[in-house]
């Protein structure tokens, strides 16, 4: 009965020991997140390496009220996934969509709404860059208003490059105040205005218009005179594109004494913006460091 006893003592004391030994034992060693943070992925889709050195950051064309992950899958089918992060951001009507389908807005909603656009554009690419990477940016027709309205207000070395497509620096005045109205327009041979003088039936189209005229009233060939070097931007433009007009003389003179890279095409806007004109630009400024 005493041997048994002090049998039953000895696996007390040894089960005792061997749990205290257990819990001395230091927790596994987790690995630190090195992807992406939450707060940033609140504000974009992406595609490819979370991790790559290279980020291209993607403002949105159009000024539509949803943010579209095929531009980011295009970019990744573009230069591949291996050392490369496509992120497309967030604007103020993608994020909040009742902007552009509820009440008809004012040209100074519209451009207080830019100004959020224009801040979370930023914030995404600070993040990356704090944290290290070569990071660019690519603006085609809308997207490019958005990348040229953070360029003035955040300055030129904010990104490492620029690629912005389909776009003017000094859109005519009839043609923006029209869009103030709700009113869209055109350029006949990518030359002359010609203004709708009714606003869109549609109230979506209305806002969207007055969304892009709260970027065109601004004159960029002013703003962007307070920088001596802005080699960073690649411009890309189209002779007879009838959406924004082509470059005038002017506006190509203040390019050339800035040292932006121009790139003239023969098309229209949607020549211009596709993938056959852009893919050959875009894998040369973007697809090596």
């Amino acid at each position: 009965m005493i041997k048994k006893t002090n049998l039953i003592l000895v696996l007390y004391v040894t089960i005792f020991i061997f749990s205290c030994a257990n819990d001395d034992e230091k927790p596994p060693i987790v690995e630190p997140d090195l992807g992406i943070s939450q707060e940033i992925k609140d504000l974009i889709v992406f595609e490819g390496d979370e991790n790559a050195p290279i980020v291209i950051v993607n403002a949105q064309s159009g000024a539509d009220d949803e943010l579209h992950r095929d531009d980011v899958e295009a970019i990744i089918q573009i230069l591949g996934s291996t050392g490369f992060l496509a992120v497309n951001v967030h604007q103020a009507q993608t994020l909040n969509p009742s902007i552009l389908d509820n009440n008809d807005i004012t040209l100074d909603q519209a451009i207080n709404f830019n100004t959020e656009s224009i801040e979370m554009l930023y914030k995404v690419i600070k993040y990356f860059k704090d944290d290290g990477r070569t990071v660019y940016v690519f603006g085609s027709s809308f997207g490019g208003l958005v990348t040229q309205g953070l360029i003035a207000k955040k300055g030129i070395d904010v990104a490492d490059k620029y690629l912005i497509v389909a776009n003017r620096l000094d859109i005519d005045e009839v043609i923006w105040e029209g869009l103030s109205e709700g009113r869209f327009g055109f350029f006949e041979n990518g030359i002359n205005p010609v203004v709708s003088p009714t606003p869109d039936e549609d109230v979506i189209e209305r806002n969207s218009a007055r969304i892009i005229a709260g970027f065109t009233m601004y004159r960029y060939t002013q703003l962007f005179n307070v920088f001596e070097d802005l080699s960073k931007i690649t411009y890309v433009y189209g002779k007879t594109d009838e959406i924004v007009g082509r470059l005038t003389a002017s506006e190509i003179e203040f390019m050339e004494s800035k040292q932006i890279t121009i790139i003239e095409g023969n098309g229209d806007h949607d020549q211009t913006t596709s993938g056959d004109n852009i893919i050959p630009i875009f894998i040369d400024l973007f697809g090596t460091e």
